[in-house]
C-alpha cells in the first residue's frame, strides 16, 4: 500500500513539474510574440540612412546562365 501511494505522489510531482514548465514556456512565447508584434521592420529609416541595394531592370545584358552562376557564387 505504501509503495503504491509513493508512486502516485512521484507521478503527481512529475506531472506538476511538466505542467509548470509547459506553462512557463507558453507564456514566454506569448511574451516574445507580444514584444515583437509592435516592431515595424519595414518603416522608413530615420536620419542619414542611404539605400544600399539596387535592383536591375529586366532589360539587363546578363543572361539567365550568368544570373544563375551569380546566385551560386553569392548565395543570394
Amino acid at each position: 500500500m505504501k509503495t503504491w501511494f509513493q508512486a502516485v505522489i512521484q507521478t503527481l510531482k512529475v506531472f506538476l513539474l511538466f505542467m509548470g514548465c509547459t506553462l512557463l514556456f507558453y507564456y514566454g512565447i506569448l511574451w516574445v510574440s507580444q514584444e515583437y508584434e509592435s516592431y515595424h521592420r519595414y518603416d522608413e529609416p530615420k536620419g542619414k540612412a542611404i539605400k544600399v541595394f539596387h535592383m536591375e531592370n529586366g532589360s539587363g545584358s546578363s543572361s539567365w546562365i550568368e544570373r544563375l552562376l551569380l546566385f551560386y557564387q553569392e548565395g543570394e
